[in-house]
Formats: structure tokens, C-alpha cells, sequence
């Protein structure tokens, strides 16, 4: 289960990678400013995949 896990995290980061970057080239973020936004929405949603691998850990 871990494994189809990990797989499916890598699947949904690059995917919101991709979401990412049509929002920078749709609202016209400056180039020196989207290496934070990219930053920051993948600690957060590495945050939220990690959180939810710890609940099905325990439940």
C-alpha cells in the first residue's frame, strides 16, 4: 500500500506542478517571483500527502 502511495504522491505533485505554472503564465507572475510560488504550494501540498499517509498509517 505504501508503494502505490508513493506513486500516486509523485502523480499529484507533478500534476499541481503543472496546474502551478498555467497559473503563473495566466495571472502573469514575474519570473523572479514564481520560484516562491512554486515553494510554497509544493510544501504544502508535500505537507497535506504526508499528513494523509499518517492517518492511513493509523487507521
Amino acid at each position: 500500500m505504501g508503494t502505490i502511495f508513493i506513486v500516486f504522491a509523485v502523480i499529484i505533485l507533478f500534476y499541481i506542478n503543472a496546474l502551478t505554472n498555467s497559473l503563473c503564465i495566466q495571472k502573469e507572475i514575474p519570473a523572479e517571483r514564481q520560484p516562491k510560488v512554486f515553494r510554497f504550494i509544493n510544501v504544502m501540498i508535500t505537507i497535506l500527502l504526508v499528513s494523509s499517509y499518517v492517518e492511513l498509517l493509523y487507521t
